[in-house]
Parts: C-alpha cells; structure tokens; sequence
C-alpha cells in the first residue's frame, strides 16, 4: 500500500478544551450558507461547557454537514465532527421511510468477506455499486477485493444519527481487521479511526489518484475537486500529498487559503432526510467563482452530480481517467 495511508493520531479532546476562538466559522460552510454564529461549531462547544443539553442545541446539531473542515483548524485538536455525531444519537429522529429501512437492515446479518488477512479491500458504499462501470473500472485499476459488506447501512447511520446495533458493529469491524481498507465514505474512513485504532486506511480519491494511469491524465485546465471528509479526517498528511499531485499534474485544488478542501455537497440532517431542500448548487457555483476550468476532475460521484446541474464544463469521475490498459497493469501490480 501506499506510504501515506493513515495510522491513529493521538487522541483528539472534547468540547471542553473550546476556547471559543471562533476558527471553525471562517471554514464552515453552514457559516457561509446562514451567517448565523449560533450554528457554529464553536457556539455548540461554548453551550455545553455551560450545560446547554443535546434539545437546546438541536438547531447547530442539525445543521452541520460533517464535512470536518473545521477539524483541522481547531487549535485544541477538539474532534467536532465526532462531537455532532455522538449528539444526533440524544435527538429524536423523524418517522421516515429511509429510517425504518435503514433500521431493519442494520438488524440483519451481512455476509462477510472471503478475502485471505492479506487482501486490501474495498468498500465502495452504495453511489460507486449502483454504476457497475465505474466500479469495475476502480476495480481495473487497483485490484482490490470489493468486499461484500462495506458497511454502507454503518455509514448511513453515522450521519443521521440511528444507533447501530453492537452486534452489527462488530460484525462489520471483524471483516475488516488485519486487512488494508479503501473507502469511498469519507465518514465511514474518520470512524474508522476510533474504532480500528492502528488500522491502514485510506479514501477511494487519494488511492485512485495514486495510479499512474490516472495521473498521467490530469492537467493544468483541470479542477480536481477533493472529497471533503476523508481529506480532512487525515489532514496532515493529505495537505502534503495533495500538494505533491499539484505540482507533478498542474491541475487546481478545491482548496481554499488555508488549505482547506471546499465540499461541493454540504447537506444538514434535514436535508439528507429529505425533509427540506438543499442547496448543493449554490455550494457548487461557489467552488467555481475566480476558476475557469476546462473539465472538473471530481473524486465523488455526489460532487459530480452537484457541478454536473451547475456548468456546462465535462465533469469526470476520478477513475475514468485510467484509460491506459497497460499502465492500468502496471498499477494494480504495484498497489500491495
């Protein structure tokens, strides 16, 4: 595997250690869609040290998109994306059709990987198995076993907040350990962190912009658009291999200033239940002011749909870049 994959940082802090320096809101982009600072994450951190509970707070809970741009900037290393994940557990959650059915599927048992203790694997979560070209083209270029359980129902309640049943936890987690992991699921990699501390993990867009096949074929008149939540739940290391891909392509970087990536998709609770509309357009258009791209490289399919309703510019998935049969040999020898 490559050198980069991410290993446990030390132990991140709770909201107690805030200071209130009010860092997170210049990174947030509920703070740039609302303008409201009782929805930042420092607010939130703020009102519990002095005793708000989960209720009082549903308002910042809700809202926040996970994105964990505010992760990296905290100067007291206060894990905020784990904080809003822990707290949606103490809300209610609306009847809805999604709930109901991702609560009977994280009752069933899933089937586990055959894969030998050796095998990297693959989990593509649900967007990457409903295109099975573009899965079988991830699978062309890095050779990974996909692994049949990929704790896409885990990952999905994660977001809204549903508990997930022990037995399922540890069902999913004993497929997984002494293996290799690539996630598609940028959330799903960051808990991943917590709860196979010393695991090699790493996300579906740095594994796949790591072939030759598919950097060959990145240029100057690309926008590489980085998934978010895997980016900056192994910051330190990304900002350098990022940098790196920079500087030997010449594309551009969904970056901003302070190096940090610019989700195109930033949904709140309510607008991943679909209880109300989101706006992921103007999010899309936002990333695209001062840019002129001649294509946008995007290493999410959610992202691709965002710039995909927003501009007429070709918008490619990561992996359809490695059209080089015989580099994408060269490849999938060398990823092991």
């Amino acid at each position: 595997m490559p050198a980069f994959l991410a290993r446990a940082p030390a132990a991140p802090r709770d909201y107690a250690a805030c200071s209130g320096c009010g860092l997170c809101l210049l990174v947030c982009p509920t703070w740039r869609r609302s303008r409201d600072p009782g929805l930042m994450p420092a607010a939130l951190a703020k009102a519990l040290q002095h005793g708000a509970t989960a209720a009082q707070l549903a308002a910042p809970i809700e809202a926040c998109s996970l994105c964990g741009a505010c992760d990296p900037v905290c100067p007291e290393r206060i894990d905020l994306p784990g904080l809003i994940m822990d707290l949606r557990l103490k809300l209610p959650l609306p009847s809805s059709a999604l709930l109901d059915d991702l609560r009977a599927r994280l009752q069933q048992d899933v089937a586990a990987s055959a894969a030998s203790k050796s095998a990297p694997l693959l989990l593509p979560g649900p967007e990457l198995r409903a295109d099975a070209a573009l899965l079988e083209r991830v699978h062309a270029l890095l050779g990974l076993v996909i692994a049949e359980d990929d704790g896409a129902d885990i990952a999905l309640a994660l977001e809204l907040g549903a508990e997930i049943p022990q037995h399922r936890l540890q069902q999913f987690l004993a497929s997984l350990r002494g293996h290799s992991i690539v996630a598609a699921d940028g959330l799903l990699l960051r808990q991943l962190r917590r709860w196979l501390p010393g695991s090699q993990r790493m996300g579906l867009g740095a594994a796949l912009s790591t072939r030759a096949a598919v950097r060959s074929n990145l240029g100057a008149a690309d926008l590489y658009v980085i998934e978010a939540r895997a980016y900056h739940a192994d910051y330190e290391r990304m900002v350098a291999y990022y940098d790196r891909l920079q500087l030997e392509t010449g594309c551009s970087l969904s970056l901003d200033l302070q190096r940090i990536a610019i989700p195109a998709v930033a949904q709140g609770l309510s607008q991943k239940l679909g209880l109300t509309a989101g706006d992921d357009d103007a999010q899309a258009k936002w990333i695209l002011q001062g840019r002129k791209p001649a294509r946008i490289v995007v290493e999410s399919l959610a992202d691709r749909a965002a710039f995909e309703r927003v501009c007429d510019v070709p918008v490619v998935h990561l992996a359809e870049l490695g059209e080089d049969p015989e580099m994408m040999k060269k490849d999938r020898h060398a990823f092991g």
